[in-house]
């Protein structure tokens, strides 16, 4: 099968699972498809699907994050010791672990084609993370807390795990229990990726999005939460700042050089 085949029998097969989606006209063009696809992966429940679908799914979206260009963890040159800065898509980042800046419902974003990295990840890891996400969810019976972490399979993206972690979601004045909070996301995953034998993580700058923690003092917070975890477990474990915005970069640079 071609991209285009594969991506027509998904959208073929998302919209035949609600009658009142079936007449819906699938775009000529290849953006409208992929944008339609896109959409219908993000609101789709965590519902099983056939073993046709996800052999098709994953030969496309393998095929779809080959076409992005993938950073190697190995090709990149650390800031420090086992401290690196690295300004892109993290998923498309080779990396042991990517940290998911996640909601407290921990199955992924469900707007559409939102641009949140939570939203990114789901979609191209597949279907199959918002179910195994759903499980564990369903499993513990009750919203993931603030500050804490979990870790899941990362299925057809690069990297090998994709940890969740809800940050502090800032309403008024920056607080120290927000601040307390934000280092407990950094710390869970620190412990997690360990326990898991994980030997790098790329963080994201958490909460520092629609959370509005201001970025400057996150970004404080995340490379000396992580120092102070590193040194305290004399770990060698990789660690990777990575930012997306010209601001964020330079604020990293300035407290890693």
């Amino acid at each position: 099968m071609t991209q285009t085949e594969r991506r027509i029998f998904l959208i073929e097969y998302l919209l035949a699972e609600h009658p009142k989606w079936k007449k819906t006209e699938i775009p000529k063009d290849e953006e409208g498809q992929k944008h339609l696809l896109r959409s219908l992966m993000n609101v789709r429940e965590p519902i099983p699907a056939s073993e046709e679908f996800l052999k098709i799914q994953d030969e496309y979206l393998r095929k779809v994050n080959e076409s992005h260009r993938i950073t190697d963890i190995a090709d990149l040159t650390p800031v420090r010791t086992d401290l690196y800065l690295w300004r892109g898509d993290i998923t498309t980042l080779k990396v042991g672990a990517i940290v998911n800046a996640a909601n407290s419902g921990m199955t992924g974003c469900w707007q559409p084609c939102h641009a949140c990295i939570d939203n990114c990840i789901h979609t191209f890891a597949g279907i199959q993370l918002r179910a195994v996400c759903a499980q564990i969810m369903q499993k513990q019976g009750h919203e993931e807390p603030t500050g804490q972490a979990k870790i899941t399979p990362a299925f057809n993206l690069p990297c090998d795990y994709v940890l969740h972690t809800v940050g502090p979601i800032i309403y008024g004045e920056l607080t120290q229990k927000d601040c307390d909070l934000l280092s407990s996301c950094y710390k869970k995953c620190l412990e997690l990726a360990s326990e898991n034998g994980v030997e790098s993580i790329a963080f994201c700058c958490i909460s520092t999005g629609v959370f509005r923690f201001p970025q400057e003092k996150a970004a404080r917070i995340a490379v000396s939460t992580v120092e102070e975890w590193k040194k305290a477990n004399q770990s060698g474990i990789k660690v990777v700042f990575n930012v997306f915005s010209e601001k964020d970069e330079m604020i990293y640079k300035e407290l890693l050089h």
